[in-house]
């Protein structure tokens, strides 16, 4: 009993003891010194933890699309979502080894959104291959506010284009 109760004196006057040890260097929340108020540079605004560019996008820059038309739209969907649509356009190309296909936006004049159903070609791929091999489909998300002057949607190809209207 005499042992626990000097091991509770000690211990007391040790945590006591750490009042005169707040304000001294053994303290390590000492080390740094106090917060202090600077000037921020008003040109240097932009967060450091967000990167300039998106850590997805080429190294090389920006490259524009080079697609080439498809053969033929065979199918335009325009699926309404909350805060807009969805265009969703299929297509037959002329030959296998399609891909990295979009829907590209030619424009958008007189209430009429015309896009065009672009490819890239496989450059040593010439085989035709069947119908359903050469089916490609693309689409592209469109907001309620990019909708609301437009009353149809044209989808262009080589051969022929779809239309949708409201």
């Amino acid at each position: 009993m005499r042992r626990a109760v000097l091991l509770l004196t000690m211990s007391a006057f040790v945590l006591a003891s750490c009042g005169a040890v707040r304000e001294s260097r053994l303290n390590p929340f000492n080390w740094f010194g106090r917060a202090e108020p600077v000037e921020v540079d008003a040109t240097a605004a932009s967060n450091p933890l967000i990167p300039e560019r998106s850590i997805f996008a080429s190294r090389r820059g920006s490259k524009v699309y080079a697609g080439v038309p498809v053969a033929q739209v065979t199918a335009l969907r325009v699926d309404r979502l909350p805060g807009g649509a969805v265009i969703t356009a299929t297509g037959i190309t002329d030959r296998l080894g399609a891909h990295d296909t979009r829907l590209v936006l030619e424009s958008s004049e007189n209430g009429v959104n015309t896009y065009a159903l672009r490819t890239l070609y496989d450059p040593f791929n010439r085989s035709v291959g069947t119908t359903r091999a050469r089916t490609v489909t693309a689409g592209v998300r469109v907001s309620d506010q990019d909708l609301a002057g437009i009353a149809r949607i044209r989808v262009l190809s080589a051969s022929n284009a779809l239309e949708s209207r409201r």
